[in-house]
């Protein structure tokens, strides 16, 4: 008998598969071991730098069986990407076995993140389980994987679990194929895994199980507490407790910025909240994402609990939407309670803990530091946290998901690009900095980092570009930033460029580049591009926000923009609405009526100086922004005369439009008198929006409704939208409109925009991979820079970052 037919009577071959895509640390060899296994077939299946590689013997049309299979069947985290199998002479293997990693430069992806699964939540639950009430369950389909990987290719001693021996139960069953933890790298127990404590000034350290016990009784007491999770530390409190929630808003000097609170289940929330099947298939999905739902504000049911509406209240003080997230960590679920604890908490407020302004505290020394003037105690463990990794943010608006921060449950998995590009860096904006590697057609972003007003967030930045770059083997031959002089980011840039140029991209241009991308458009017809947010660096040196471009990734024409008014003293405008309500009243030559919101706001001193201000142009720097302009229409209704958080004018502006019914009837058409005047004889064409500030002021004279003034409002910016769109396509013949920029976090402007554009014939693409703020600028930035390399030589396209 031949070789070949040792093993049977049909002729055997050899194959070498590379299954490339998300396949490390899902449990992916397990799943080849026990599909080869099962056919009866032969070799061994191992990691390496560029995914899973397995060398298999078997017959021809069981091995075609085998490599269908393997993409079809794979794990629940697996994402398999490509499956390339190359013919091998066969060596008369037998058995098949999981070899030793092979070591060599990382290409395939890191897994995120991911929920605890329903079978290991049954045994956190299960007295009779050895890992009963374990704070660190995990198995090959739930767990950590990005925040505790310090290189690839993927195994134990590439986590933060390095430092933890496992016992001998835990080893049995990493060894053995038939268990659910076989080649589990995060595998603990009790026995060998890491360990809770809860740390209280001038108490005793508690362990293990007392540790949640003393925790969960200290939050229903009203304490803040300090809770280490999976990507970093969060502050807790008791949400149905006004007190708890007041003295966390007031310790972390938080203004009225909204919090988001952890549910231990969807009935917990749901009389607070609305939840279509959308919103929920988010909330219970693997990645766990914060949930932005809209708030019940119709009478609610005779058993609604006043004392959790008041501290509702509190935890999301005139905010239309509230935070929800579900249990991710098992932590998380024992901090809420299973069957048969003691009373407590069952809705607690989670936010990141760091102090304003800088990244989530991850580190357990900078914890007792940092967080000491914050809470009352530490619930911490010994797993160290390798990549900060803030929560993810989304909403669901006309039934798909829009992201507010793509973070964990998402980083760093990869996007895949329209056009193919060199090793690069593209860094972002200062806001909701989020950084991207990118070679060839895939770009990895990482995760949200912060603003980039301090010196933590700086070095964060530095530790993430390290982070991501070990996780995906780029080293960036080209780095791109935003053409703001003075940003932060752009200056980074160039330190990561060493003597090379920084590409700059101008800011709006990205922001609809990057929809462009992720919505896999090629570039090679231009679109209608609206970028509506607060603030971009403009060519002219002003204060760009209000920017309809026909663009592609080669360049734009500002076809239209909002009508310039003055900024007057920069943020002082951003943190004081009312000073950009005055400013867009002189610019419309309307006036500061004693009787109008806006002028009350204002102090009389400040009113005169203001006045003098505008009158001289000193420090009165030119702004499109639409951003500011809901600023404006928020005071000059009376909505929102202080800002002390991003955009709460606008936030506050959108909640009285859906109080008035704005999110469900629509808002087409615009109202008498809500209609910006259009300079078509301007080039670029001017947008004024004069006249619905005036119609605005007279609706405010004429005691209307709050509500219906920012329905008309939220109209009128709708109807502006598709006018100008129109009028590029009868230019340029593009009938595709992108929608960017911050301010279509609005779910009501988004809606109405991508419905009248639709209404008229537009092809409409919006964001749903990343999120349409300054989060999505280096996704943009990457295909600008790219394209701009390719005409290098015809249209040179390198700027270098100035000192400093």
């Amino acid at each position: 008998m031949t070789l070949s037919q040792e093993r049977g009577t049909a002729v055997r071959e050899r194959r070498r598969v590379v299954v490339g895509g998300v396949v490390q640390g899902v449990g992916f060899r397990p799943f080849v071991y026990a599909l080869a296994t099962g056919l009866g077939l032969d070799g061994h299946v191992t990691n390496t730098g560029d995914g899973v590689l397995v060398e298999i013997e078997g017959p021809a049309e069981v091995l075609d069986l085998f490599c269908t299979r393997i993409r079809s069947e794979a794990p629940p985290l697996a994402r398999v990407a490509s499956v390339v199998a190359e013919p091998l002479t066969p060596v008369g293997a037998a058995g098949f076995a999981i070899a030793p990693t092979v070591q060599g430069t990382a290409r395939t992806l890191c897994p995120p993140d991911t929920a605890t699964c329903a079978d290991c939540l049954a045994e956190l639950a299960d007295p009779a389980d050895r890992r009963h009430r374990h704070p660190f369950i995990t198995c090959t389909n739930c767990g950590p994987r990005y925040t505790i990987v310090t290189g690839l290719p993927y195994d134990r001693a590439a986590t933060t679990m390095a430092g933890f021996a496992m016992c001998p139960d835990c080893a049995r069953e990493y060894a053995d194929p038939a268990d659910r933890r076989f080649h589990a790298q995060p595998i603990a127990c009790h026995a060998c895994g890491p360990r809770l404590s809860l740390v209280v000034p001038d108490a005793s350290v508690r362990e293990g199980d007392a540790a949640v016990v003393a925790a969960r009784a200290m939050l229903a007491d009203g304490a803040i507490l300090a809770v280490k999770g999976i990507g970093g530390y969060h502050l807790a409190c008791d949400a149905r407790n006004p007190d708890a929630v007041a003295g966390l808003r007031r310790r972390k000097n938080r203004g009225d910025k909204p919090f988001a609170v952890l549910a231990r289940d969807l009935d917990e929330i749901a009389p607070w909240v609305e939840a279509d099947e959308p919103e929920r298939a988010l909330l219970t999905g693997p990645e766990r994402p914060i949930v932005l739902l809209r708030r019940r504000h119709r009478t609610a049911p005779a058993s609604r609990d006043a004392r959790t509406a008041a501290a509702l209240d509190h935890v999301a003080p005139r905010c239309p939407d509230l935070g929800v997230m579900l249990p991710y960590a098992p932590v998380h679920h024992l901090l809420l309670g299973l069957p048969g604890d003691a009373p407590g908490p069952t809705l607690l407020v989670l936010t990141s803990a760091n102090l304003s302004g800088e990244p989530i505290v991850t580190d357990d020394a900078e914890a007792l530091d940092k967080l000491a003037p914050l809470v009352d105690g530490w619930l911490t463990h010994d797993r160290p946290i390798h990549v900060p990794c803030d929560d993810s943010v989304l909403r669901v608006v006309d039934g798909a998901p829009s992201p507010v921060r793509r973070s964990r449950g998402w980083a760093p998995l990869p996007l895949a690009l329209p056009l193919p590009v060199v090793p690069s860096l593209a860094v972002g904006g200062d806001l909701k900095c989020v950084l991207a590697l990118a070679e060839g057609e895939r770009a990895w972003l990482s995760g949200h980092i912060g603003d980039m007003d301090d010196l933590a967030t700086l070095r964060a930045f530095d530790r993430a570009v390290e982070q991501l770059g070990a996780v995906t083997g780029v080293v960036p031959e080209r780095v791109v930033a935003d053409l703001h002089p003075r940003y932060r980011s752009a200056q980074r840039a160039q330190r990561h460029a060493g003597e090379g140029l920084v590409r700059g991209v101008q800011h709006h241009h990205a922001h609809i580049a990057s929809v462009m991308a992720e919505n896999g458009l090629d570039g090679r017809s231009p679109v209608v591009g609206v970028a509506f947010d607060g603030t971009g660096y403009g060519t002219d040196g002003a204060v760009w926000g209000g920017e309809i471009l026909v663009a592609d990734y080669a360049g734009f024409d500002r076809f239209a923009h909002v009508a310039y008014v003055p900024l007057p003293g920069g943020d002082a405008a951003v943190r004081r609405p009312y000073r950009m309500a005055l400013a867009h009243l002189y610019a419309a030559g309307l006036d500061w009526a004693p009787d109008l919101p806006c002028v009350q706001a204002c102090p009389a001193d400040e009113l005169v100086l203001l006045r003098q201000q505008l009158d001289l142009n000193l420090h009165c720097v030119p702004t499109s922004s639409m951003g500011r302009l809901f600023d404006a229409v928020s005071s000059l209704a009376g909505v929102c005369h202080h800002s002390e958080y991003e955009a709460q004018a606008a936030i506050e502006l959108e909640a009285a439009a859906l109080r008035n019914g704005a999110g469900e009837r629509g808002a087409d058409g615009a109202a008498d008198g809500y209609r910006f005047e259009l300079r078509y004889a301007e080039t670029p064409l001017s947008a004024d929006p004069g006249p619905l500030l005036a119609a605005v002021a007279a609706d405010v004279r004429a005691g209307a409704r709050t509500g219906e003034i920012a329905t008309r409002f939220h109209t009128a910016v709708a109807d502006l939208v598709v006018r100008v769109c129109r009028a590029a396509r009868e230019r340029y013949g593009t009938s595709t409109a992108a929608l960017s920029g911050g301010v279509f976090g609005n779910a009501v402007l988004a809606s109405a925009c991508a419905r009248v554009l639709r209404a008229d014939g537009f092809t409409v693409v919006r964001h749903r991979a990343v999120p349409p703020n300054d989060g999505g600028l280096a996704l943009g930035q990457l295909m600008v820079a790219a394209r701009a390399a390719a005409d290098e030589e015809e249209s040179p396209c390198a700027w270098q970052c100035p000192a400093g």
